[in-house]
């Protein structure tokens, strides 16, 4: 992945995250920092393990919120996979700015890092197939638009945003409305421009929903047999693959190749976003070592 290829994250968004990352850190101001001499200095971002980049419009925004003439030249791109060792950044500041910016543009580019990679790696296993990885809501509040621009930045791709841009069906609507195909229909008829995805848990109800028509259909906790009759029944005729199969839980990373190996065509993952492993980053005062 190459920053030409990443869509660029709301410049609000990242604003409005820095903002509530300034003021929780900052209070009424860094009483640390405060016993530095204020006067120019320099300072180095380095990556500790290998990573995927990700997150340097929030790590950006930080410090030139406390400090707007600050200099931040990049060594790497957005997206990039750097080893263990890189200096990602050499930054030219006040002294003050620069302590005081670091810890919350370190903790917005190590978990946004730490979510790319994972997601990288995911990505990676399924390679040469035609499955996608897909994120879930499972998010941490208050950062889901910038960890789901994480996982498009590890080469995932995401799910709905919320509650509010897709109608999903799930057992208590097959409950509520008596069947699939009257649950789908319902949905229709009161969001007819949303995308619809549906869950199944029965290849009849596969079969249903196949019928009736929907964007995509999650078949969810199927064990391997089960699965692959799910995707033989959804690309024989007359469905002919026209709808997506999903699937999501109890997936790992041991086994992603050969769930997508059975032919699914995506299959979502809530620990991308939930289970958070930051990358190892520090920001060092003064000029880079020699290499």
């Amino acid at each position: 992945m190459n920053a030409a290829s990443i869509a660029a994250p709301d410049p609000d968004v990242v604003a409005a995250d820095v903002a509530r990352a300034l003021a929780e850190d900052l209070g009424g101001g860094d009483v640390t920092a405060a016993l530095l001499p204020d006067r120019p200095d320099t300072a180095y971002l380095l990556c500790k393990e290998d990573a995927v980049i990700c997150g340097r419009p929030w790590f950006d925004a930080c410090h030139r919120a406390l400090d707007p003439d600050v200099r931040i030249d990049w060594r790497v791109a957005e997206g990039d996979r750097v080893a263990s060792g890189t200096v990602a950044a050499t930054l030219a500041g006040r002294a003050r700015a620069l302590v005081s910016a670091e810890r919350a543009s370190l903790n917005f580019l190590q978990t946004l890092s730490g979510t790319a990679t994972v997601t990288a790696a995911h990505v990676d296993a399924v390679r040469g197939t035609n499955t996608q990885i897909l994120d879930t809501r499972k998010t941490i509040p208050g950062l889901r638009l910038a960890q789901k621009y994480a996982v498009r930045t590890g080469g995932g791709v995401n799910h709905r945003i919320g509650l509010f841009d897709a109608v999903m069906l799930k057992e208590n609507h097959v409950r509520a409305f008596g069947s699939v195909a009257a649950a789908i229909r319902a949905a229709r008829t009161a969001q007819p421009g949303l995308p619809l995805i549906v869950e199944v848990e029965t290849l009849d109800q596969l079969r249903e929903a196949l019928s009736e028509g929907c964007d995509r259909i999650l078949i969810d906790d199927f064990d391997a047999a089960t699965r692959r009759e799910a995707v033989r029944i959804a690309h024989d005729a007359p469905f002919d693959g026209r709808i997506p199969l999903e699937v999501s839980g109890g997936v790992d990373l041991a086994g992603l190749r050969a769930i997508a190996a059975d032919g699914v065509d995506c299959i979502s993952i809530g620990g991308l976003t939930k289970h958070v492993r930051a990358i190892d980053l520090s920001l060092k005062l003064g000029p880079p070592p020699a290499a």
